[in-house]
């Protein structure tokens, strides 16, 4: 039932434009570059293969001040030749690394568009991303123009670090550019409408008021249903395939570049911060376990004092955590069991000293999990 839905789906929604643009090895360089295609020396060509099969091609335009890299899913009638220019411009005014790619069937790629294939199709770019421009999760933005939106949120939902989503003229889902329907139906294809609830770094939205293919209305609820909103665009007087002509759109677009940015630098400093603090917290663990006589000590300690000193009996202790067996002032003969010292407290001769020490001392041993080293410090210093 899928597999019929996705092809009915597909002879409705893809429209692949004849190629715009040749490929060709360089000579010099033997890298793949663009015929046809004005500017062309600014993109790096890859051939890429899909999990399904395919071979795609991609197009890398590299900005050398960039830290963070868009991933740009174009539109439907339109391929990689169409969109290089404005892959340039996006680099240049945004400065930004872009990736930009054809799906299966458009372009220079080989296969039949479908739903399946353009999420097999993104999954293979970013693969190529990570592997070979070693680029991480959290400096990719991905960037779905109308019908790219469906395999940007798919590869967004799969992805928690990714550092920020465009959405430009995108689409509810496919069944919903025509009709107005209630629920995700079986045959209805990128339903981003039931995924970009998932989507868990911030979105930034981009429609025109009068785009006449995709309704306002969609890019209005994908933006109501974000979790992370960012403030969203409406291009008043735009279209669907004209938005970049308007001043704020570019305007706009840097400010989420920067934002994102400055999230990226304050989420490194937080993460510095949390390690230094749980740097400092094992630090006062390991103190106050160091600090903390071991059963052995206790006992080897006992050894030492029945040896030298008289042996005094020692009723058991009622605590089952503490069995104290020693005194713990070496200066004075063993006095009595802890019970003992908690019960006799009336003498304030020198003796007595010790013994509220180890009272005390005891006191604190009994509630180990709130001791604070400071204090133990403390207690110990009054002895001497």
């Amino acid at each position: 039932m899928g597999g019929v839905s996705s092809t009915i789906a597909s002879k409705l929604a893809f429209f692949p434009p004849e190629p715009s643009y040749q490929v060709d090895l360089d000579e010099q360089t033997q890298k793949l570059k663009l015929l046809g295609v004005s500017q062309s020396e600014k993109g790096e060509v890859s051939i890429l293969q899909t999990k399904r099969g395919h071979y795609i091609f991609s197009v890398f335009v590299r900005n050398k001040g960039a830290t963070m890299t868009l991933l740009y899913s174009h539109g439907n009638a339109a391929d990689i030749g169409q969109m290089f220019r404005f892959f340039i411009e996006l680099s240049d005014r945004l400065r930004v690394n872009v990736m930009g790619y054809d799906y299966a069937g458009y372009g220079r790629s080989n296969g039949e568009p479908s739903e399946q294939n353009t999420y097999a199709d993104i999954e293979a770019v970013y693969k190529c991303l990570k592997e070979i421009y070693e680029v991480k999760e959290e400096d990719i933005i991905l960037y779905g123009q109308s019908i790219g939106s469906g395999p940007t949120l798919e590869l967004a939902t799969k992805l928690p670090q990714i550092r920020g989503v465009i959405l430009q003229s995108a689409i509810l889902s496919g069944l919903r550019v025509m009709y107005r329907i209630k629920y995700s139906l079986w045959l209805d294809i990128y339903k981003n409408i039931d995924k970009i609830p998932y989507v868990s770094c911030p979105v930034l939205v981009i429609h025109g008021t009068e785009d006449d293919i995709v309704d306002i209305s969609h890019g209005k609820k994908l933006w109501e249903l974000s979790k992370m909103k960012y403030e969203p665009l409406w291009v008043k007087g735009g279209n669907h395939c004209d938005l970049q002509v308007f001043p704020q759109f570019f305007t706009h677009l840097k400010k989420f570049i920067i934002s994102v940015e400055r999230q990226s630098d304050y989420s490194k400093n937080v993460e510095l911060e949390e390690s230094i603090i749980d740097l400092d917290y094992t630090l006062d663990i390991t103190n106050e376990i160091k600090c903390r006589p071991s059963i052995e000590e206790i006992e080897k300690s006992s050894r030492i004092s029945t040896e030298q000193k008289e042996i005094i009996p020692i009723r058991p202790s009622t605590d089952r955590k503490l069995k104290p067996r020693i005194s713990f002032d070496k200066r004075e003969k063993p006095r009595k069991s802890m019970d003992y010292f908690g019960k006799s407290r009336s003498s304030t001769d020198q003796s007595e000293r010790g013994r509220n020490s180890i009272d005390r001392f005891g006191d604190m041993m009994r509630s180990v999990a709130m001791c604070n080293i400071d204090c133990l410090k403390q207690t110990l210093a009054e002895e001497d």
